[in-house]
């Protein structure tokens, strides 16, 4: 994808802000809500949506020593991989898991 179209580069600068935030723990829903619209935003919104799942199920594992703290600090990397990948305005698949979002559509 060497050339983007306008649209595409206007719809990825206008909504940066707005998919990083995907990332951000139950805030994922903002931009799944209210940018419907951005392919952008929905794209980071809904990888932000998955990691929020893993996070609340990862809740009864992150306690465990050695195992759940790793878990948790895969999860924490993957969700600043996210932002700092929305913010430089990159379609970034999170790597493991981001192969499932295209399974479910909202």
């Amino acid at each position: 994808m060497s050339e983007m179209s306008e649209e595409l580069k206007k719809d990825i600068e206008t909504n940066k802000t707005m998919a990083a935030i995907s990332y951000v723990w139950i805030l994922c829903l903002v931009p799944l809500l209210l940018n419907r619209k951005s392919k952008f935003a929905q794209f980071h919104a809904k990888q932000g949506l998955l990691l929020f799942v893993i996070e609340i199920i990862g809740w009864l594992v992150f306690w465990i020593p050695i195992v759940g703290w790793v878990l948790l600090i895969i999860v924490i990397a993957l969700a600043l991989l996210g932002i700092k990948n929305a913010m430089e305005g990159k379609y970034w698949t999170m790597p493991f898991i981001g192969k499932y979002v295209n399974k479910f559509n909202l």
